[in-house]
């Protein structure tokens, strides 16, 4: 019996590795996330001439959401993987490793994450606004977007809140 429960531990603890290649993935959105900016870039340098400064506002904020869309990404990418499947060992010894890099746990992750979201549902909700400026009405596409960024915005408190009781347990468990 206990080669079987050997057998299915290993099983279960290399399994982890099946997560490497949704990570590679990941790396590969990123090169589409890229492409994608570099088109809307040149779309704003081409046309900025014939822009007013709504559509100027507008494709700047298409570049910042890119740009934090892609932050999150390689957030979830170096994260994920040392949390889940294996640490970089590239990434140890070099000075470009990002200083947040092996030390985020999966409670961090989720708070980084909740924050990203926040911030790129603010981003879309301003688009919808400059959009709508000048307009009497708010249409339903900007109202869902608007319950939805309020859920994600409770959410990150509640996150945040949990993990402060969790640490306030673990506290309070070693000071007795």
């Amino acid at each position: 019996m206990n080669k079987v429960v050997h057998l299915i531990e290993v099983i279960l603890f290399r399994s982890r590795w099946l997560l490497a290649p949704l990570y590679v993935g990941l790396v590969g959105a990123l090169g589409l996330l890229g492409y994608r900016f570099l088109m809307e870039f040149w779309h704003l340098v081409t046309d900025i001439g014939h822009m007013d400064s709504h559509e100027f506002t507008l494709a700047l904020l298409a570049l910042l959401d890119l740009t934090l869309l892609s932050n999150l990404i390689l957030m979830v990418i170096f994260a994920g993987y040392e949390n889940f499947v294996s640490r970089i060992d590239e990434a140890r010894n070099s000075d470009d490793r990002p200083h947040w890099m092996g030390t985020i746990d999966f409670s961090g992750l989720k708070i980084k994450l909740i924050g990203s979201l926040v911030a790129i549902s603010v981003i879309e909700l301003l688009k919808d606004f400059i959009e709508l400026s000048g307009q009497d009405m708010v249409h339903d596409g900007t109202k869902w977007r608007i319950y939805i960024h309020l859920t994600f915005v409770i959410s990150g408190v509640l996150f945040a809140l949990m993990d402060w009781l969790a640490e306030q347990r673990k506290f309070e468990g070693t000071h007795k």
